[in-house]
């Protein structure tokens, strides 16, 4: 097991990651901007070192100072936690090639799923199921339209480097083919410095599903379930929840041994997640994240397990301490991700928190670098806290969100907790019967 390991993040996940660490015996290091000098995880590791300046891309997103932090404290193992550097598959490389080791797979994986045109071949040759459309990058406007021809209206074009639903355009019709692929390929370029798109039918009811996978970087993998994601703003999750309500257990084991398989044959190391589209029983691959997600204490609520934990225990050698006979479904469990954001227009609101009071009792887990005084900078994401809450039943877990919600203090600042209130009152959502299309709508009629 490692001695020391480096938390190459900030906020809640790296207070997380420090909190799993501990349980184990193994010291933490934070580093932190000028900016977060005062911040929860700079507190609560064993050791923290400044790397930057408050901008990300000179202090978070500095792979040359989070190296030379390794060096200066003596970490053996970076986390990467999410965002930042957690896909970037050069930093990894030179993690690598430092004598370092990533808690995290392989700078090889990463690569591959970070392309999605090769994500999607990737997945297409381990019989993962796709979503009709481009067999790579679409070159030019000429071969777009045989694309969308041969798929049929209407279809979404995206960019290959492409990520939070940036350089994605719909196109409804052949007439609209043009100005779709021009402004995607143009957005693309912008954001990514890659133009290449390629081209997917686009389905009109789908969920969006996710399949967490765990592997052990040498030929064995388990699957944990799935989360439904698709109550979204803008391709952005705002509710989580696990299991699905759509899925039943013969579903759930077929798509769930269909990704662990896959991950199996790559040799996959580490926590993954596997994205689809599902409409009208069909699973339709969009990416993989190869990096924990924001969501995965839902699935660390209902399958028992330390997520960061095992991450950290696989990357030091040790085998997986489950087996996939070992992980049942226990219950029902939501996440709502708590924004420093003003509504309903969504601004974001930095500020100083004069207040703030988690919510606790049965069941209720809040995932937040919080304290009251914190003052929260105008240079990261936006996300402050997420509140979880596990039940017997997914009617159970609604009451415990509702009435957590209604103990949560965070006064000082604006955040989208009120959304959240208005939200339990839909019968959408009290059913679980939406779509990734649905939440849009619902923002525009009751937030517009």
């Amino acid at each position: 097991m490692f001695r020391k390991i480096l938390i190459a993040n900030r906020g809640e996940i790296a207070l997380r990651v420090i909190r799993a660490a501990r349980e184990m015996g193994v010291e933490t290091v934070a580093v932190h901007s000028t900016a977060d000098a005062d911040a929860m995880h700079v507190r609560m590791a064993d050791e923290a070192i400044c790397i930057g300046p408050a901008p990300g891309t000179d202090s978070y997103l500095s792979m040359s100072a989070i190296l030379s932090a390794c060096e200066i404290t003596g970490a053996e193992a970076i986390h990467p936690g999410y965002g930042f550097l957690s896909e970037n598959a050069a930093f990894v490389q030179a993690v690598e090639d430092h004598g370092i080791k990533f808690i995290g797979p392989s700078a090889e994986h990463i690569r591959m799923m970070g392309d999605k045109i090769t994500a999607k071949d990737t997945m297409i040759k381990l019989g993962v199921p796709c979503v009709p459309g481009s067999d790579g990058g679409v070159p030019d406007l000429d071969a777009a339209l045989k694309v969308g021809d041969a798929a049929g209206y209407p279809v979404i074009v995206k960019a290959t480097a492409g990520g939070g639903g940036r350089g994605m355009k719909l196109a409804k019709s052949r007439d609209e083919m043009e100005i779709a692929f021009r402004s995607a390929r143009s957005e693309a370029k912008s954001a990514f410095g890659n133009d290449e798109v390629y081209i997917e039918k686009y389905l009109g009811r789908p969920r969006h599903i996710e399949v967490q996978i765990f592997g052990d970087g040498r030929g064995r993998a388990v699957h944990l379930g799935e989360r439904d994601c698709s109550l979204q703003r803008r391709h952005q999750k705002v509710f989580e929840e696990a299991p699905g309500p759509s899925i039943d257990a013969e579903t759930r084991a077929r798509i769930g041994e269909t990704c662990a398989k896959a991950c199996a044959d790559l040799g996959y190391e580490g926590a993954g997640t596997i994205e689809f589209l599902y409409e009208d029983g069909e699973f339709f691959f969009i990416e993989m994240n190869t990096r924990l997600q924001v969501e995965h204490p839902v699935t660390e609520a209902i399958m028992g397990v330390d997520l960061v934990r095992e991450q950290i225990r696989v990357a030091a050698g040790e085998p997986m301490s489950f087996r996939q006979e070992d992980l049942q479904v226990q219950g029902h469990a939501i996440e709502v991700r708590i924004n420093a954001e003003k509504l309903p227009n969504f601004a974001p609101c930095p500020g100083t928190i004069t207040q703030y009071h988690a919510p606790g009792g049965l069941g209720v887990r809040m995932d937040s670098a919080l304290y009251d005084g914190y003052r929260i900078p105008p240079y990261y994401d936006s996300l402050i806290a997420k509140l979880i809450v596990h039940g017997r039943d997914r009617p159970e877990a609604l009451a415990r969100l509702n009435r957590a919600l209604g103990e949560l203090i965070v006064d000082g600042i604006d955040t989208t907790v009120p959304l959240f209130h208005e939200l339990l009152k839909a019968d959408a959502v009290q059913t679980g019967d939406y779509t990734i299309h649905w939440l849009e709508g619902w923002l525009d009629q009751n937030m517009g």
